[in-house]
């Protein structure tokens, strides 16, 4: 029986997930395993190694959005998952933003981000 979990997420470009993770001090690893309970692994599109032994995956589905995939039992030995999850959400929704506001056209808006913990 697997110990893998499958969440929908918005996630939608996997190059501003990758430097968000990138940017939280994450290694990141293309078309990988991501490590589960009892030596199980899942291959993902882009997958977080986690200190320990257990990872974060994301799988690209057929609308272009990205699930995430982990054994958030193993990742809660070790990590806060949700504190995990939400930090990496709010980098990459600032990171996506701050790519959008650069597209032509919107040359004269002013962009404020507020991150909140």
């Amino acid at each position: 029986m697997s110990h893998f979990s499958t969440l929908r997420t918005k996630i939608s470009d996997v190059a501003v997930l990758k430097s968000s993770l990138q940017d939280l001090g994450i290694q990141t690893k293309d078309n990988a395993d991501i490590r589960g309970y009892n030596g199980q692994h899942l291959r993902a599109d882009l997958v977080a190694v986690l200190e320990g032994d257990y990872d974060l995956g994301w799988s690209r589905n057929a609308d272009g959005s990205y699930d995430l995939i982990a054994d958030l039992w193993g990742v809660a030995k070790k990590h806060n998952q949700t504190e995990l999850i939400n930090s990496i959400n709010q980098k990459y929704a600032i990171n996506k933003t701050l790519i959008e506001a650069k597209r032509p056209g919107l040359s004269n808006a002013h962009v404020k981000l507020v991150a909140q913990k």
